[in-house]
């Protein structure tokens, strides 16, 4: 699915088109791609927006590796016409670059760069360079005589009562950068062995568990209850579910504020200086949100499939007013209502089936070996403070700024951002990454193929590459090229690698695109055609 914002002649602005390949079949002189087209329309004429979203079928006829443009047949010239065309469509309504649609259709701006033509379409399909294999090194798993990283667990005080696990690697590289890695929702630490192990050999290494997460869960009850008239076994197990908060309890919330703190004193107080920052899912989040708040705290941010939203509730400093008319936020203890909830929905969730399903959809390799992640969460989930702090985390009010907003603030504040996205995350789709990368068009993106939500876990050997090269690059200020780039060489646009590896004995290869600063939704229609039907179609 390609999706881009552009701009449109007439009422329409900052409308969004959304194209996606259906099936295609070829010859010798032309291609017949049939696609499935979307426009949703934003209309400033009338004070309140409004959304509407149609459907359409176009054909791209031909692909002219002579003149590098791409030919649409529309069957339905109505949507053209509503779209602002006011030129003639000769028979069979071909539509080639600008010449018969003129610009206030086909010509769209993204990140200032303009597809006006023949011209331009031809430049970009002399740029999309033919995808080449690059051999990557394996994980260090003793079958390639190579040892990983020895991992350290430990844990660290923060506050009374409120001891966070984490687990760090490559103590002994002192004059290294230091890197560190936050993990998604419902895991923890142990999410990120893999990359503690191999560039522990590099770098000074850490990995944290959130508060209310994996091995920083509360070691005693924040809310004891009497066991006077209580029969209820599941109560007297679960922690949280009493009447009264223990002191240190008592302004206790897993929100994203808290977790942003944590990260703060972990690294003034356990760290010691500045660090590359690593997030996932969750972890995305709280790392921008982080570096947008401490930019003197960090040297660059990692983001791999991040969330773009978290929390449903208003935020006690932004929204001081609307967030006192909310009964409870998060805070223990839990309200009567909020634990039968609680209990009813923990029961369906932490049930192994469910979890073993949730990693079936989140893996789009499912020869992924997940056997130590599905544990590890099982055993998270028999936590005796599990529940409750679930449903704190779920009530938690929104953070104060916006991932939108704390995006922003990084780029206000020059800090480096690195875009690292599998391409079949069910969850987090492209699309969303390529939204962050129009706003912050200079970081790299590299989009990973076949990868899901957790591409670091599922292609390890890939993504320790490019965020190896990615640090080092910036430590070196750029006399280093970012991964995937000849010294020297700056792609504008993109460019895509097969990256080979081993593992298990057996050889895979892994499609990586990374996109320049300039990559526009037209460069990457003739990309995503041509990945369909072949670069030795396109030479005929």
């Amino acid at each position: 699915m390609l999706f881009h914002q552009f701009a449109l002649g007439g009422p329409y602005r900052q409308s969004f088109l959304a194209m996606e390949i259906l099936s295609y079949n070829s010859a010798p002189c032309s291609h017949v791609v049939n696609l499935r087209v979307e426009f949703i329309l934003k209309s400033s004429n009338s004070h309140h927006s409004r959304l509407a979203l149609r459907s359409h079928r176009l054909w791209c006829t031909k692909i002219d590796s002579r003149h590098g443009s791409l030919r649409f047949c529309n069957s339905d010239q109505s949507v053209l016409k509503k779209l602002g065309y006011q030129g003639s469509l000769t028979s069979p309504n071909i539509l080639q670059g600008s010449q018969n649609l003129g610009s206030k259709v086909l010509s769209g701006s993204y990140n200032d760069y303009v597809i006006g033509g023949e011209e331009d379409t031809r430049d970009i399909l002399e740029r999309e360079k033919s995808a080449t294999k690059v051999v990557i090194p394996d994980l260090p798993d003793g079958s390639n005589g190579e040892s990983g990283a020895s991992l350290k667990s430990s844990f660290w005080e923060w506050k009374p009562k409120f001891n966070v696990h984490y687990e760090q690697a490559g103590c002994e590289n002192v004059n290294s950068p230091p890197v560190l890695f936050l993990p998604g929702f419902g895991v923890g630490s142990f999410h990120y062995e893999k990359q503690l192990r191999d560039l522990g050999r590099d770098f000074r290494v850490w990995a944290i568990d959130f508060l209310g997460q994996g091995m920083s869960l509360p070691l005693e009850d924040p809310t004891p209850h009497s066991n006077e008239g209580d029969t209820s076994e599941r109560k007297d197990y679960a922690w949280g579910f009493g009447d009264e908060a223990e002191p240190w309890a008592s302004d206790l919330v897993y929100s994203i504020d808290l977790w942003r703190d944590q990260v703060q004193y972990f690294i003034e107080q356990v760290i010691g200086e500045p660090v590359y920052i690593v997030g996932n899912s969750l972890g995305g989040f709280v790392a921008l949100y982080f570096a947008a708040c401490n930019p003197h705290l960090v040297k660059g941010v990692t983001l791999l499939n991040a969330t773009p939203f978290w929390g449903f509730l208003p935020n006690p400093i932004r929204s001081p007013r609307l967030a006192k008319v909310i009964p409870w936020a998060g805070t223990f203890p839990l309200p009567s209502s909020v634990r039968k909830l609680t209990e009813f929905v923990w029961q369906k969730i932490s049930d192994p089936r469910s979890i073993a399903e949730v990693l079936k959809q989140v893996y789009a390799d499912h020869s992924t070996k997940v056997d130590n992640v599905f544990s590890r969460i099982l055993e998270t989930t028999q936590h005796p403070a599990a529940a409750a702090s679930f449903a704190s985390i779920m009530f938690a009010p929104r953070g104060e700024l916006s991932f939108r907003e704390a995006l922003s603030r990084c780029h206000m504040n020059k800090v480096p951002v690195c875009l690292m996205y599998g391409k079949e995350d069910p969850w987090v789709k492209p699309v969303w990454g390529l939204q962050v990368k129009r706003q912050v068009p200079e970081a790299p993106y590299y989009e990973i193929s076949p990868a899901g939500h957790c591409p670091h876990d599922e292609v390890p050997e890939v993504v320790n590459y490019l965020l190896r090269g990615w640090i080092r690059s910036l430590e070196t200020q750029g006399s280093i090229a970012f991964p995937l780039l000849d010294d020297g060489e700056s792609i504008q646009y993109s460019i895509a690698r097969d990256l080979e590896f081993v593992r298990d004995g057996s050889r895979k290869s892994v499609r990586v695109h990374f996109f320049g600063p300039k990559f526009s939704l037209w460069n990457m229609i003739a990309s995503y055609v041509k990945s369909h039907l072949g670069k030795s179609d396109l030479k005929s």
